[in-house]
């Protein structure tokens, strides 16, 4: 733990863009993160561990009055960040600080049991679980639930807009704005589950310098109980074994998944930014009145807090590296992550950004049905070369995907549409009658003149992804309200 600063430092003093750039634009959503990921906050959590193993060792003495009881739970929410930082300038030690501040709150007979048969590592390990624990479902699950939600309306709402899909940047067939809007709606509700289940499922430790659990073997007859008992009154389960440090696995698995749903957002800021390039244009960003797009250019209106979305992405998704990185200890312990572990705390705050920035912009998004439809016309009838040889093929065509891509060819040299090149071939069009009359209960001239009615269930599963998302949610939601009444 870090000395603090006791200064009042001037924002735009600050040199990380967290603290001044996007604290500015995030400031109620970032106040929220530093109740759990601020110095201030891990100075916090440690003393609730320390509070609970002084509670627990205590209880078994058969010493804990009431009185003691709430003089321990007070002093670990009042203690004093500032007081603690004081004390590392003498100690040089971030945990004997915490523990000669914490003995200084306390009544004498309670002192003794304050860090009894701990080490610094069984305090900050568990105290990290539990603020990243805590973060992740009272902040960041709730955040990207909100975009869920919204990717849900959107989808709901643009379930019949047609629109062409496209593949490789190119025109394919026919879709639906919602149905490309509900495949994020059902990648990332998967992906929130999974976090808020992992989160669940961080551990801590109460197992000494080694994870053998030699100091408390002095002090109680089943130490592992006596662990389990502990941490029960945080909120949390030992792992299977832990060395000095709890298994690294557990935090990894949620960075990795976090990992994920920041890259499933930055996949939707990449189609919602193309979607705007002058040439596409379905979508547009609502402009304030006063908002500028170019400092040379006046016309113009930038996609560009998408562009921000993948910008920060692009910053902070290599953390992963690091993450796995910190997943090696030599022997029991080393001290290789001290440093690089601290910079997960910005890895929440930047993935958060990211959605809280999401959120918003999703709200204020414009798609142009208009221009849809109109991209529609320009794909023209060649997006219907698929269903002609799948027709053709019905009819027992075993050559039907060279004859139409032969079609093709020619409809592209010579500009014309690709239903008269296919009716060139009376008998091939005859065929193609027959089929579509079979298969679609339509003629194939009426078939081929309307590109819009290709679009397959499109719009059922535009609904269904937004139903089923929104049942992910609303799981989520119970089981969080069953926690908090447990």
């Amino acid at each position: 733990m870090a000395p603090f600063n006791m200064e009042r430092r001037p924002t735009y003093r600050n040199l990380s863009p967290l603290d001044h750039r996007y604290w500015e634009t995030n400031r109620a959503l970032y106040e929220r993160l530093a109740d759990y990921l601020s110095e201030e906050a891990a100075t916090r959590y440690c003393a609730r561990v320390e509070a609970a193993l002084a509670r627990v060792h205590m209880q078994r003495e058969g010493v804990l009055t009431s009185e003691i009881d709430s003089a321990l739970l007070s002093a670990a929410e009042q203690i004093d960040p500032t007081l603690v930082a004081e004390e590392e300038q003498k100690t040089q030690h971030n945990i004997r600080a915490l523990v000669n501040v914490y003995q200084k709150m306390l009544p004498e007979t309670a002192r003794p049991y304050v860090h009894l048969g701990a080490t610094s590592v069984d305090v900050l390990d568990t105290a990290t679980s539990m603020r990243y624990r805590d973060v992740v479902r009272s902040v960041l699950v709730p955040l990207l639930g909100e975009v869920v939600e919204r990717l849900c309306e959107l989808a709901e709402a643009y379930a019949d807009t047609v629109q062409i899909g496209r593949t490789h940047g190119q025109f394919a067939v026919p879709i639906t704005f919602g149905f490309a809007i509900g495949e994020y709606a059902a990648r990332l509700s998967k992906s929130i589950v999974e976090i808020d289940r992992l989160a669940s499922e961080l551990r801590g430790k109460l197992a000494g310098a080694v994870g053998a659990y030699n100091a408390l073997a002095i002090t109680t007859n089943n130490p592992v109980e006596f662990e389990k008992e502990v941490l029960g009154e945080l909120g949390l389960r030992p792992g299977d074994q832990s060395n000095q440090l709890v298994e690294p696995e557990h935090q990894l698995r949620l960075l990795l998944e976090c990992n994920t749903a920041f890259g499933i957002l930055a996949n939707l800021a990449d189609d919602m930014r193309n979607l705007q390039r002058s040439e596409i244009s379905e979508v547009r960003e609502a402009f304030d009145s006063s908002q500028v797009g170019s400092s040379t250019m006046p016309h113009k209106r930038n996609p560009w807090n998408w562009e921000h979305i993948k910008s920060l992405w692009k910053a902070f998704v290599p953390r992963v590296v690091t993450f796995y990185m910190d997943q090696i200890s030599e022997h029991q312990r080393d001290l290789t992550n001290s440093a690089s572990s601290r910079f997960v705390a910005e890895y929440f705050a930047g993935l958060a950004a990211a959605f809280n920035r999401a959120k918003v912009v999703l709200q204020r998004i414009e798609p142009d049905r208009e221009r849809m439809l109109d991209n529609i016309e320009r794909a023209g009838d060649m997006c219907l070369a698929e269903p002609a040889y799948i027709l053709l093929s019905l009819a027992g065509k075993e050559d039907a995907h060279e004859r139409v891509r032969v079609a093709t060819l020619a409809a592209g040299d010579e500009q014309r549409k690709l239903v008269d090149v296919l009716r060139r071939d009376r008998v091939l069009w005859d065929s193609l009658e027959a089929a579509a009359a079979k298969r679609l209960q339509i003629g194939a001239s009426e078939f081929f003149s309307d590109p819009k009615q290709y679009v397959g269930i499109a719009a059922e599963k535009a609904r269904q992804s937004a139903a089923t998302a929104r049942k992910r949610l609303g799981r989520l939601k119970k089981d969080g309200a069953a926690d908090e009444q447990r």
